[in-house]
């Protein structure tokens, strides 16, 4: 793996440094692409996906420099999902077979939402406490699990997918600030509010069509 991140090591240089840690290059970039792309996905405008690959592929060079696997992982699958998101933009169908629209989860959609998290949560932890050096493999493997959740959510449209991010990005900023990654702290702090617009704003497009069964 170092040896495919070795073109990238210029960017891994410290552009300045913020609370005593160096801020890289590649932690600028990959902040202004997804503060971008979250804004997009607000106004749900396509351009969100592309940015969204290119933010995930410059993360996960981050996170797996500073071996926090399960958040490196996570953004490869992050990228991979980006492709199937905006084809879902573009092509996908809802239940009635109309083109996807902002809507809501049924009762029961939310609640194995939620089982499937729980469980994959434990088990992810395990998997990193045991098979990687990783120093935090629980605390990594939570935002990991719930942000696959959030990502599919968002795909689908789903206006619950802003109140996994705002769960996703409070734990986050506790886990980068731990390892010492301030701008990305920075970053998720203001993902929090932004996520709380992003669902006021789902819940506006709600109320001018109804939502899918």
């Amino acid at each position: 793996m170092d040896a495919l991140l070795q073109p990238l090591q210029a960017l891994l240089l410290p552009a300045f440094e913020l609370l005593g840690s160096p801020i890289t290059w590649i932690e600028i970039i990959a902040f202004a692409l997804a503060v971008w792309m979250v804004l997009c996905n607000m106004r749900v405008h396509m351009l969100a996906w592309p940015l969204a690959i290119i933010s995930s592929l410059l993360y996960f060079v981050l996170f797996w420099s500073g071996k926090l696997y399960g958040e490196a992982s996570l953004q490869l699958l992050f990228a991979a999902l980006a492709l199937w998101g905006w084809w879902q933009w573009l092509r996908g169908k809802g239940e009635d077979g109309k083109a996807l629209r902002v809507r809501r989860l049924s009762p029961q959609g939310l609640a194995m939402a939620v089982l499937a998290t729980l469980l994959a949560w434990p088990a992810l932890g395990f998997f990193l406490q045991h098979q990687t050096d990783s120093q935090v493999p629980f605390w990594d493997a939570f935002p990991t699990v719930a942000s696959l959740l959030g990502q599919w959510l968002l795909a689908r449209k789903y206006q619950e997918n802003w109140s996994v991010w705002v769960l996703v990005n409070v734990v986050s900023v506790a886990l980068f600030a731990y390892k010492g990654y301030w701008l990305t702290v920075l970053l998720y702090a203001v993902f929090i509010p932004m996520s709380v617009a992003g669902w006021r704003a789902w819940a506006q497009r709600l109320s001018q069509a109804p939502a899918a069964a």
